[in-house]
């Protein structure tokens, strides 16, 4: 996979594996005391998600989600790849205060606007939202690409356990 072409802030992919599910499990529960030190990976059902350890981690580590779905020969693995839990929560909460307060100057500016007022503050303040997502897009995207190393570290250990 390829992250750095993606324009994707959470990339998305699909492999296929010839073990089993059960098999699958078995080798990340092995992985998972094996690698303690570098690598936390949780396992719920059939989906493994993997982490850095906390000395490992910095705030743009990705981790890796996949999700086991059994097929008659083979395994479909679907993957995932986001920033930390907290950090996304925190990046959607902004986009959700810029893209209301954006809505609450266009209410305010068509309303001074069929009043004859002036909307100039108005549309100042959304033109400032616009910079805003457009600049809460591009940290997100240096972001990811400072964590790409790491997410190529991550798919490694995917392979690990798929084989």
């Amino acid at each position: 996979m390829e992250p750095e072409k993606s324009i994707a802030l959470r990339p998305r992919f699909e492999v296929e594996s010839k073990n089993s599910v059960t098999q699958i499990l078995e080798k990340a529960k092995q992985l998972k005391t094996e690698l303690k030190a570098d690598y936390q990976i949780k396992i719920i059902d059939e989906h493994l998600y993997f982490y850095f350890s906390k000395e490992k981690r910095k705030y743009y580590s990705p981790f890796l989600h996949l999700e086991l779905e059994a097929n008659e020969d083979k395994t479909t693995v679907k993957g995932l790849f986001g920033p930390e839990q907290l950090l996304w929560t925190l990046f959607m909460f902004l986009h959700f205060i810029i893209a209301g307060l954006f809505l609450v100057f266009a209410m305010m500016a068509y309303t001074h606007w069929s009043l004859k007022q002036s909307v100039v503050l108005d549309v100042v303040v959304m033109t400032f939202m616009v910079v805003f997502w457009i600049l809460l897009y591009v940290i997100a995207r240096i972001n990811r690409e400072k964590g790409v190393p790491q997410m190529h570290e991550l798919e490694d250990l995917m392979y690990k356990v798929l084989e």
